[in-house]
């Protein structure tokens, strides 16, 4: 068997575990909140999460090209499978660090510095701007976004219902955040499912399979199948840190965060085409919520090592992708 078609498999099927711990790490943003407002059941919320994910990373490939050709050149032949297959090595290692330790950082960001540190390990051309613009821009006005959003939201749901019957209205937004768990996941599915499927076709154009990149079916169906079952596995770790330890949300609270934070992505995956943060968006979301109680209702503390999780995500993921690089060429060689 062609040596170049096993090393094409295997980076497949790593993209694929890449895709599945993308669903565990993540899960978390779309139930946490529901969980914690005890709208939903665990086990229910994540197999709704898990089915809406399904949909979502079918529905459009746009971010998959930003992914797979908007950060760095088009690599070719065995060399540039080399840098495929280390930058999944370094997005895995830091999404299984940070899972470990319950901190909800940016699987897409791992996977983006994956990319960008095996590169450079390989002098292999980094598109910057492409990076600058289409991921520190989007990763820096993102969770503003959120945070301002989720604010603003939730002053207009406490006036609409400043003189409702408190018990009443808990219970109808328990029932409402079904409705925004599911769009939460379908966002996710439409965000993150969609770098996968970038880089096994980044990866099938390397390796000359195909000659455009246009994402075959089978890999927007196997992605799909991917985050939905590893959102299905769950991630109780992160679920526990956004769902309590960040801040305790009314049900009313959790569906404004969950409305604002699947409506920022969406709009970015069909009309900016950019790869955003799910986990960014949902904290910062929560937060702006929270503030409209008081500014220290948010547990700050726990924002901060949060925000350090996040910033460090870029290049820590490239630290590990650079050194799988080195290691995987010297044994290859």
């Amino acid at each position: 068997m062609d040596a170049a078609f096993v090393a094409l498999v295997v980076i497949v099927l790593v993209a694929l575990a890449f895709d599945y711990t993308n669903g565990f790490h993540d899960a978390a943003n779309a139930i946490a909140v529901a969980v914690s407002t005890k709208a939903l059941t665990p086990r229910v919320a994540l197999g709704l999460a898990a089915v809406a994910n399904l949909v979502g990373a079918t529905i459009s490939t746009r971010v998959a090209h930003t992914v797979g050709e908007g950060i760095i050149d088009t690599p070719e032949g065995a060399d540039g499978l080399k840098i495929v297959f280390a930058a999944l090595i370094g997005a895995i290692t830091w999404n299984l660090i940070t899972w470990w330790f319950g901190l909800p950082s940016s699987s897409s960001h791992a996977l983006i510095g994956g990319l960008v540190g095996a590169a450079l390990a390989a002098a292999h051309t980094v598109q910057w701007m492409g990076v600058f613009e289409k991921v520190v821009v989007p990763m820096v006005v993102s969770p503003l976004v959120g945070f301002g959003l989720g604010y603003l939201f939730m002053l207009g749901i406490l006036w609409l219902f400043r003189k409702a019957n408190a018990h009443r209205v808990n219970r109808n937004f328990r029932y409402a955040q079904i409705v925004s768990s599911a769009t939460m996941a379908l966002g996710h599915g439409m965000q993150d499912a969609q770098k996968t499927m970038g880089i096994i076709t980044l990866a099938l154009v390397t390796a000359g399979v195909i000659s455009d990149f246009v994402v075959p079916f089978w890999v927007i169906l196997a992605a799909a199948l991917a985050i939905s079952a590893g959102t299905y596995a769950g991630g109780y770790r992160i679920m526990r840190t956004l769902g309590r330890r960040v801040i305790q949300l009314t049900p009313a609270g959790g569906f404004a965060a969950q409305t604002v934070a699947s409506g920022v992505m969406v709009a970015t995956a069909t009309v900016f085409a950019v790869p955003v943060s799910t986990t960014h968006i949902t904290t910062t979301s929560i937060m702006g919520v929270g503030s409209t109680r008081r500014l220290s209702a948010v547990r700050w503390g726990v924002a901060g090592n949060i925000v350090v999780a996040w910033v460090v995500t870029l290049p820590a993921a490239g630290a590990v992708a650079g050194l799988a690089y080195v290691l995987t060429d010297a044994v290859a060689a």
